[in-house]
């Protein structure tokens, strides 16, 4: 592949172009496996490659934390060499939230459930993939979701968007990492601790939190659980309407789910 600007030869479809400064692959979609990554990088809506990044566990059980630390790096390392505006990943859960954790792109994860199996049998490591859409469910679901309207972007650090007349949080540790977690999404506004209500059913399993269904103006409620005691937190985000309140929600429920406070 060849930059779109000024003709130079790429080393891999859709890097980022360094004699003129052009940026030639706007997403980078991650289908992660325990063992493998396969990238697709976008042009607005068109797929122009594919790369696939595997590791080998040293036995027959899972990536040790170097060897996953490694294989996220090595992923991390791909999605810098494209400089996109956004990274959408779905798939495996560990090698996901360590990549994450590595590149500082705006990043979004695909509900599993509605992105399906994302196929993950690709092995081109250049040339552009003509049948990838068909194959792969994920491609699909963020292909037919990049023409919405995009969503505005906070810039407010998570700390300054916690605020309100209750500022006691249940679940002391647990239930601020919940809150902190959620404050972390891009296009979260502000958090507003609701009152404690101490007579709810009681929980065994610790705190629990839950992104509740959003409303007709896009918003979400935090539900916040421990032992008998339930906090509901009001989200305010950028969404506008209820479906796309629904597409935070479900990213948010995602990011509790990794950060280990859903079941």
């Amino acid at each position: 592949m060849n930059c779109r600007r000024c003709g130079t030869p790429l080393r891999k479809p859709g890097d980022y172009c360094l004699t003129c400064n052009t940026a030639n692959a706007d997403a980078v979609v991650v289908e992660f496996e325990a063992d493998r990554a396969r990238l697709t990088m976008l042009d607005e809506d068109e797929v122009v490659g594919e790369t696939t990044v595997t590791t080998r566990p040293e036995s027959d059980e899972q990536l040790t934390e170097i060897q996953l630390r490694n294989f996220a790096g090595r992923v991390a390392d791909e999605i810098r060499r494209k400089r996109p505006d956004t990274v959408y990943a779905a798939g495996a859960r560990e090698p996901l939230r360590e990549t994450r954790a590595q590149v500082h792109h705006e990043f979004y994860r695909v509900p599993d459930a509605e992105a399906g199996d994302g196929g993950g049998n690709g092995e081109s490591a250049d040339g552009r993939d003509g049948e990838g859409r068909d194959e792969s469910p994920v491609v699909s679901w963020v292909l037919d979701r990049r023409g919405d309207r995009a969503l505005e972007v906070v810039e407010t650090p998570p700390r300054e968007k916690i605020g309100g007349s209750h500022s006691t949080l249940i679940g002391d540790r647990k239930g601020r990492k919940a809150v902190s977690t959620v404050a972390q999404h891009p296009h979260v506004k502000k958090i507003v601790p609701g009152p404690i209500d101490a007579g709810g059913t009681g929980s065994r399993t610790g705190l629990r939190a839950k992104a509740t269904r959003a409303g007709t103006n896009g918003n979400v409620r935090l539900l916040l659980r421990d032992g008998s005691s339930v906090q509901e937190n009001r989200i305010v985000t950028t969404a506008m309407d209820r479906e796309t309140g629904e597409r935070v929600r479900e990213d948010l429920n995602e990011a509790l789910r990794d950060a280990e406070l859903q079941d």
